[in-house]
């Protein structure tokens, strides 16, 4: 496993253990910031455009100018890529996180006190988190003493910097013997997991919460409604889920960038079907598919 990350503070390449943004930083201050995470499929970055407008919804959502173009994003993450591999000899799939900081400044909530916005990008050797070797999916526990975030407060289609009610989530989750948590709304309703939204699976039938349940607008999620399970010939559903509803459904997944479909085995007490016969598994292999006819159409996206 290669354990190095090459990080590029505002075009600055250099180990990102070493000392890179001011102490008066806010996203350090505050969370006062944004990201977005690509992966890499054939050496190609995967859904670069759907990442980056999202990214650029993120920063009107929190009312600051991106610092770097489109173009020039692109430019450094190559660059930043380039001098990961230089460094580690590493040929396999890059995970590549840019995170957008309002900037620093005097102490003090308020955002005048920002100068210029700052960013950083990190590329590393992609690990997606895996379920215990035991386990034929990953195993998720409701959260009981929290809810996740609703909308009117910090709403989580916008990807900021800030996730302690997904940590903390976590954390109740793992101290229960869990790989990953599920998050409920205010109304008690199924939203998505720490960093994952949620598919389930009744028959040939696919039910995945809506947007207005609270959930993060993901990439994935989106590419599997309206691309992936159309061509694998199932049905799509956006509707609020129950937690009373979880011992109908067939199978269950989780869908993310690094991820991108992952098998659930159980949530709490209800047992779902894994293995290459099951309608998830399909739904993978048709999403890998995808994502290699998607890297050999966008050369220009290699770094």
């Amino acid at each position: 496993m290669v354990d190095y990350i090459q990080a590029n503070t505002c075009g600055r390449l250099h180990d990102a253990r070493e000392p890179s943004l001011s102490p008066l930083n806010r996203s350090f201050l505050y969370g006062d910031a944004i990201y977005e995470v690509w992966r890499t499929y054939d050496g190609v970055l995967f859904a670069f455009e759907e990442h980056w407008e999202r990214l650029q919804r993120s920063a009107a959502a929190l009312h600051f100018e991106l610092p770097l173009s489109r173009e020039e994003t692109l430019a450094e993450i190559g660059r930043t890529a380039t001098a990961f591999r230089t460094h580690t000899g590493h040929v396999g799939p890059l995970y590549v996180r840019l995170q957008v900081a309002r900037g620093g400044g005097p102490i003090g909530l308020d955002p005048a006190l920002a100068g210029t916005a700052e960013w950083v990008c990190y590329v590393q050797a992609l690990h997606p988190a895996q379920p215990k070797p035991e386990r034929a999916g990953f195993h998720l526990r409701i959260a009981r003493n929290l809810h996740r975030n609703p909308p009117e407060a910090l709403n989580p289609a916008w990807k900021t910097g800030n996730y302690l009610n997904n940590i903390l989530c976590l954390r109740e989750a793992r101290a229960a013997g869990a790989d990953e948590v599920l998050m409920l709304n205010q109304a008690g309703q199924i939203t998505e997991a720490a960093v994952c939204n949620v598919f389930f699976v009744r028959g040939r039938q696919l039910v995945t919460p809506p947007t207005e349940a609270g959930i993060l607008h993901g990439v994935t999620r989106r590419l599997i409604c309206s691309v992936i399970a159309p061509s694998a010939e199932v049905e799509v559903v956006e509707r609020m889920v129950e937690p009373a509803e979880l011992e109908g459904f067939d199978e269950c997944f989780l869908s993310s960038t690094t991820r991108d479909i992952a098998p659930v085995e159980r949530i709490d007490e209800h047992a779902y079907s894994t293995g290459p016969k099951t309608v998830t598994a399909r739904l993978k292999h048709a999403f890998a598919e995808y994502a290699s006819a998607y890297a050999r159409m966008h050369a220009e996206l290699r770094i």
